[in-house]
């Protein structure tokens, strides 16, 4: 330490300085002011000269309002409960996709199966058809050109055996990855129902969308928030002031008790202010800027909205569209066996060609293809409409995730 001849002397010193400090702080959303306090308890022990000193702040309040200024708080209320709102139902969108990509992978497995059942008749049915075939070709009434043709169909029934239980196999692994599947054995599915109690408009749909997906909600805050860069940018620009007041009290004892009596007043107010003298045009340029990015924001969210109304008028169309189709897949379906059936009665008693077996076997395994595969679209336009809307149309109440 400095000498009174002016010299430095370095002397060791043992003293504790220790403090305790309660505050708040909380800002006003009407005003952007911010209001605070705070309550501080410091002690100060001389160990050298066995010295014990307090300090203490029993209480400060202050309040800080900015003038002319950006108020920020105004416009996170607006925005925040915007974010959350969309997070929340981005949750019950991804919630739903899985529900979409699942419904996939379900069908492609219902498909392979089915494609196998198909495979195991056809197989089974040549069999039985060539073991015919040999009894008349011993008799005279089969051609060889018949005989090798049926050959040709079990053989084809062989192959397609072999391939569909490939495929089924690569489905099954697929639903199993996807869904988390652990327990082994053969995964059997069941034909899902070929309708849904419900009706639905295209604007019923649109209304619920625009309540509930956050894509949704992401327009209305994308303008809220190229709005309030506008709002920040003039706020900024020119004069801006800060007001600030504060009261409290203070007092330093040698004990605890004695450092809360009579404490001395503290008050303070301070207006401060800050000119921008020049900035060439720089300001200006924010503002016109925050301007110009609202008026793209408002144009670019017009398209998607119009975008995203498209998409959900289509897929209400595909719905109804789709409901047609398993309708009428369905009708096929049943002749399309009850040919097969007729015609496999014919051929037994000699009284159709094999060419015309062959294209019976074709129609039947399509129709049983096609059927699958319209029912797989029916489903998965019903799921993409609760993607879209986050809305359960069959017991008419929004979609919620636990």
């Amino acid at each position: 330490m400095l000498q009174p001849n002016g010299t430095v002397l370095f002397q060791p010193i043992h003293n504790n300085n220790s403090s305790l400090n309660l505050s708040f702080r909380q800002g006003i959303t009407a005003t952007g002011g911010t209001i605070y306090g705070a309550t501080e308890l410091q002690r100060f022990d001389d160990f050298d000269r066995n010295n014990t000193l307090y300090n203490a702040v029993p209480y400060t309040l202050g309040y800080q309002q900015p003038l002319f200024q950006f108020n920020k708080l105004k416009w996170d209320k607006k925005i925040e409960p915007l974010k959350y709102q969309e997070s929340r139902q981005q949750f019950i969108s991804d919630m739903e996709e899985v529900a979409v990509k699942a419904s996939m992978y379900f069908f492609a497995l219902l498909k392979s199966q089915v494609n196998y059942q198909i495979a195991e008749t056809n197989l089974a049915n040549t069999k039985r058809l060539q073991a015919i075939a040999d009894e008349k070709f011993a008799l005279g009434k089969v051609s060889r050109n018949e005989m090798l043709q049926l050959q040709l169909e079990h053989l084809k029934a062989e192959k397609s055996l072999g391939a569909a239980a490939r495929e089924m196999e690569i489905a099954t692994l697929n639903l199993r990855s996807y869904t988390g599947l652990q327990q082994p054995g053969k995964v059997s599915l069941e034909l899902p129902p070929a309708d849904i109690v419900m009706e639905v408009t295209a604007q019923q749909v649109l209304e619920q969308a625009y309540k509930n997906n956050a894509d949704a909600i992401a327009f209305i805050r994308k303008v809220v928030e190229a709005e309030r860069d506008v709002a920040q940018a003039r706020g900024n620009n020119g004069l801006n002031a800060l007001l600030t007041a504060n009261l409290g009290f203070s007092n330093s004892a040698t004990d605890i008790k004695n450092v809360y009596k009579s404490p001395q007043n503290q008050q303070l107010v301070q207006l401060q202010f800050t000119i921008p003298v020049l900035d060439w045009g720089r300001s200006r340029s924010r503002t016109r800027t925050a301007e110009a990015n609202l008026k793209l924001a408002r144009y670019e969210v017009e398209q998607d909205k119009q975008t995203f109304s498209h998409l959900v008028t289509t897929q209400v169309t595909l719905f109804d569209m789709m409901k047609q189709q398993v309708k009428l897949s369905a009708a096929a379906d049943a002749i399309a066996s009850e040919k097969y059936q007729i015609a496999n009665s014919r051929y037994s008693l000699g009284d159709l060609s094999i060419t015309d077996l062959s294209i019976a076997f074709q129609e039947k395994d399509q129709a049983k293809r096609d059927y699958i595969t319209a029912l797989g679209d029916f489903w998965g336009a019903y799921y993409e409409l609760r993607y879209l809307s986050l809305y359960d149309f069959e017991k008419n109440e929004k979609i919620t995730y636990q």
